[in-house]
């Protein structure tokens, strides 16, 4: 059999029902509630990347909508692409205000994704538009950090809280896939394999497959090295993270400088994972490791709002060291 590859899998085994999407059963209740009535409102799904948010915004407007209806009235955006000032104001109004083909009295529905990267000003814009919409419109917006949505947005949606996938739904998840797909994943290697890919994906469903499908592209699954899957991802492999360990911990910040300088595709957020992993193994008094946690979540920011990753990553390194006791 010839692996489907070219098809991301992500797609191929994205939920269709309500009964496929996992882990969410408080909010698919209500949903299904909602969906059954035919009183929908504007709603936010809020959560951790990979839990089904999008999957069951999509699943909702194929319930409410049928055939050529779905393709005609909805309309999905990635917010963090597209959404600026004048998008919101030429296309989504447009879309809001057009009348349907089909008879005006058409449920319309705008699903909008990554709704929290939205600048405020937009969001305000955005706000208007619903005010001003019709009953037959209901906006989906989906978020991981509802904190970022304007309260005016908030309080004119029902919210729901979708929760993160614990380590047995998403192993069972890539089981099921790897069965379907006829991988051929060593005996003695797979529950590592399996479980090294959760860590990688940290809950996200999405990522775990994504991983996975990488991982069977680069024909890594046939002489199967953990190390090999970690290093892809952008983490450090076993043995380099061990002698990074030493090097830390015999306070040498020139050979730590020199593993890390000697390290390709690092992803620094990843790394800053598996420093946490770390940071209890090391001699470093309470105080100070609470004081280096608070220090981790800061050099996370700093590299999210686009600080030189090298800089923050050696200034971390630099604060561990000083810190370990003799």
């Amino acid at each position: 059999m010839t692996l489907d590859l070219d098809t991301p899998w992500v797609e191929k085994y994205r939920p269709r029902s309500f009964d496929e999407i996992v882990s969410q059963n408080i909010a698919i209740k209500n949903l299904k509630e909602f969906v059954k009535s035919g009183t929908m409102p504007h709603m936010i799904f809020t959560g951790p990347a990979g839990t089904g948010k999008t999957s069951t915004a999509l699943i909702i407007a194929k319930e409410l909508l049928k055939g050529e209806d779905y393709y005609q009235n909805v309309l999905e955006l990635n917010a963090s692409d597209t959404v600026r000032m004048d998008y919101v104001r030429s296309v989504i109004k447009d879309f809001v205000n057009q009348n349907m083909i089909i008879g005006v009295k058409s449920l319309k529905i705008v699903i909008l994704d990554e709704a929290d990267n939205i600048p405020n000003q937009v969001q305000q814009a955005l706000r208007r538009i619903i005010e001003k919409t019709s009953n037959q419109v209901k906006f989906i917006l989906m978020c991981n950090y509802i904190n970022r949505i304007i309260d005016p947005i908030i309080s004119r949606c029902a919210v729901f809280r979708f929760v993160s996938l614990p380590k047995e739904i998403i192993i069972e998840q890539l089981k099921y896939i790897s069965k379907q797909e006829k991988l051929k994943i060593p005996d003695k290697s797979s529950e590592d394999f399996f479980e090294t890919l959760f860590f990688i994906s940290r809950g996200d469903l999405r990522k775990a497959i994504n991983t996975l499908q990488s991982a069977v592209a680069l024909e890594l699954l046939e002489n199967l090295d953990i190390n090999e899957v970690l290093k892809i991802t952008g983490f450090l492999d076993g043995p380099k993270l061990e002698e990074l360990f030493e090097a830390i911990s015999a306070k040498d910040f020139i050979r730590t400088k020199e593993i890390l300088a000697n390290t390709e595709n690092l992803d620094s957020r990843n790394f800053i994972r598996q420093i946490l992993e770390i940071l209890p193994k090391l001699k470093i008094e309470q105080k100070d490791l609470i004081y280096l946690h608070d220090f981790l979540g800061e050099v996370d920011y700093r590299i999210s709002q686009g600080a030189d990753e090298q800089i923050q990553i050696l200034a971390l390194m630099a604060e561990i060291i000083n810190r370990i006791t003799k």
